[in-house]
């Protein structure tokens, strides 16, 4: 789950949220609406997956690299509610550039959390596995 939310989280900070500027006033309320509910659908799954198996990681394996990553969890979920969230609900009104400019840039945390929580996991399956 970790891994493929990883190439998910790249793909949204590279292609698709810069290209939320491109797509026109006049339908992006109705976009955005659509893009939260699609994506929705394709993140939900498993980043509980990757909740719940980074808990259980924690209880069987234990260890700094585990309660980091179960951290990095809890990082990603906090930017998700406190950032990401507010500023996709900003730009369901309509396009708006300073939501838009703080969506981009506050997903750098998820995508950092996301791209170390690809190490740990890594890390662990080749010590472990």
């Amino acid at each position: 789950a970790t891994l493929y939310m990883t190439g998910v989280i790249w793909f949204v900070q590279i292609v698709h949220y810069p290209l939320f500027s491109r797509v026109g006033q006049p339908g992006f309320s109705d976009y955005e609406r659509e893009h939260v509910r699609r994506t929705g659908w394709v993140v939900a799954g498993p980043m509980l997956v990757e909740l719940a198996s980074a808990g259980a990681v924690v209880w069987v394996v234990g260890g700094w690299l585990a309660w980091t990553g179960l951290a990095l969890v809890g990082v990603i979920w906090m930017s998700t509610g406190i950032w990401q969230m507010p500023a996709h609900q900003r730009l369901e009104a309509g396009f708006d550039a300073a939501a838009h400019v703080r969506l981009t840039r506050t997903n750098w945390v998820r995508t950092a959390a996301w791209t170390t929580r690809s190490v740990i996991v890594l890390a662990l399956a080749s010590a472990f596995g």
